[in-house]
């Protein structure tokens, strides 16, 4: 899982850019959000990788079900 903070304003910014932060489920600045790491969420990611931060954080499901 990945936990992905907005961390800059997207004014300024191609309408794309603000499209894509809106379907990561971002939309103020400190905004976060928690998605599946897999290569569509990578690729969005990476275009909006001078706006983000992004940290890779344990799995809910696999935490609980060890204990």
């Amino acid at each position: 899982m990945l936990k992905i903070t907005l961390r800059k304003s997207l004014i300024g910014y191609e309408k794309d850019q603000r499209l894509t932060a809106n379907a990561l489920g971002l939309g103020k600045v400190g905004s976060t959000t928690v998605q599946p790491d897999n290569p569509a969420i990578r690729g969005m990611i990476k275009k909006l990788v001078h706006v983000l931060n992004v940290e890779t954080v344990a799995d809910e499901a696999s935490v609980s079900s060890a204990s």
